[in-house]
This record gives structure tokens, sequence and C-alpha cells, in this order.
């Protein structure tokens, strides 16, 4: 079992505190300074980033990810005395199949439901493709997303989950507090900022949604290859002004800001397509055991 797999690991209380300390700092800071700073002084610092460029913004942002994500690794492997593969997955490799097919069906939704909006109403979205821009944001989104979108899983879906799978001995637990803590670190993203906080249901939600494909599946794999392809989605194919990733995409929507309509777009997200997706995903792989495998005991087992 998936959570099951941190026995193989060193689990003494101080190392765990120092491994999520390290990894989870970046988060924590972002989640301090939202609620400390004033809206004035939260609206300057947004107002400075949208001053950069786009491609020197987005590169600025996701560097960070790419030494946290080996810090984690690191540590880890060094101070929990485990292997990479045991954060991944409860199976004797990584399926890569799954990654690709995860990834593949986001991708293919997301340009689908993009289409079908477009032909029905384009009158706000507005054709933004500059090839030299596209291509250093497309070399930038595939070097460095892998990253962010992998500290993500692996600190929430994978290491997380299971160190708190371990210690309340049942699998609700971890899966309630690792969605809620991935929502909740999401809040300095400026959707929080424009449209209230009614947007953390979304990324809330969406901690649930990948929580759930995880312990499902036993593996971060299905939840890497989603996030990666969602992540792209949003920065190659349509930006606007009060996005949290402002890209040089091929499109842009010119339109008002509405906060009514993007939170009813965020709830048929979670209402209706997060349901399809894991109706597909059971469908293909097998799962049974719903109630077990999300709720269930976790065993104490030997290294």
């Amino acid at each position: 079992m998936f959570i099951n797999q941190a026995y193989k690991g060193d689990n003494t209380w101080w190392r765990v505190l120092v491994t999520t300390s390290l990894t989870a700092g970046i988060f924590v800071v972002n989640f301090v300074a939202f609620f400390t700073m004033s809206k004035e002084e939260m609206d300057d610092v947004y107002k400075s980033m949208s001053e950069i460029p786009n491609n020197l913004a987005l590169l600025i942002n996701l560097s960070p990810f790419v030494f946290l994500l080996g810090l984690l690794f690191l540590l880890v492997v060094v101070l929990h005395k485990r292997s990479i593969l045991s954060l991944t997955t409860s199976r004797n490799k990584v399926d890569y199949k799954k990654i690709l097919f995860s990834f593949g069906l986001i991708v293919l939704m997301t340009i689908a439901a993009f289409a079908v909006s477009y032909s029905m109403d384009n009158s706000t979205i507005l054709w933004n493709f500059d090839p030299m821009k596209f291509a250093v944001l497309f070399l930038i989104s595939a070097l460095l997303f892998p990253f962010q979108i992998g500290l993500e899983e692996y600190l929430f879906r994978g290491y997380l989950m299971q160190q708190i799978g371990i210690i309340a001995k049942n699998r609700w637990f971890p899966l309630l507090i690792t969605s809620v803590m991935f929502g909740v670190f999401h809040s300095a993203n400026p959707e929080v900022a424009n449209m209230g906080y009614g947007v953390m249901v979304f990324y809330i939600g969406t901690g649930f949604f990948l929580g759930i494909m995880t312990l499902m599946d036993e593996s971060l794999e299905l939840a890497l290859g989603f996030h990666l392809g969602n992540n792209l989605m949003a920065a190659l194919l349509i930006t606007s002004d009060f996005a949290a990733l402002q890209t040089d995409a091929v499109f842009k929507y010119s339109g008002v800001e509405n906060p009514v309509d993007m939170l009813n777009e965020m709830l048929v997200s979670i209402v209706i397509v997060y349901p399809i997706i894991l109706f597909i995903f059971a469908k293909k792989y097998n799962w049974n055991h719903w109630t077990a495998k999300l709720t269930g005991k976790i065993q104490v087992v030997n290294p």
C-alpha cells in the first residue's frame, strides 16, 4: 500500500520535522506574507511582478522548485534512508504509461473545452501568439514545470500523505489534511486576492481530487501526469491579466474579470469534470474497494 511505504525509512520525529520545514518553507513564507501584508502592499507586489517580462517572471517563479525538489529527494534518501521509488508508488517500478495517459487526458479535455467555448463566443479571446516569445515560454515550461508540480505532488501527496498516514494510522485523515494544506498554501495566488476566499474551495477540492487518485491507484503517477498537463495548459493555451500565471500564451482573455463566472467555472470542474476523470481512471485501472482505500486503517508493518 502507498502510505505504508513510509515504513521503509527512518521516521524519527526530528527527521520528519527537518524535511517538512525545509521543503515546505516556500509555501509557508507565501502563506505568512499573504496574511500579514495589507491589501495595498499586496497590490504593490502584484503590480511589480506584472512589470517584469512574462517569460522572465515565469523563470523566476519556477526556478526555486528545482532546488526544493532536489532537496526533498536528498532528505528522503539521506535523512530517511528510503528510496524515491517508495515515495512515488507502492509497486516495483514507476509506470510511465500512467503518467502519459493522465497527462494526455487533461490536455485533450482542456483543448476540447476551450475549442467549444471559443466556437460559441470568441469576442473576448484574442490571438496572442508571438513565435519567439512562445518558443521561450514553451522551453521554460517544458523544463521547469515538471519540477514545480513534482515538488507539490511529492511533498503533499507523497511525503506528507505517507508521514501523516502512519501517524494517524488511517487514510482519511492524511487525505483531508494534505488537501486542505494544498489549498491553503495557494492562498497567495492573485485569484484569491481578486476573487475572495471562495476560490479556496477550488484549490482544496483539487487537493482532494489529486489525493483520491493517489490513494485509489496507490501511487503518484496519475496525479503527476494530471498536474503537469493542467499547469502546462494554463501557461501555454490562454492567459489573462488577472491569472496566477501571466504568460505569452497562444490566446489571451481580454474581458473584464467576473468573479462570479470564474467561481462557477471552478465549481463545474469540481462537481462535474473531476468526477468524470476519476470515473475514467476507475474503469481503465479497475479501481475497487473505494471505502477501504480512502478511509481504511493503516497497519504497522516492518520495513
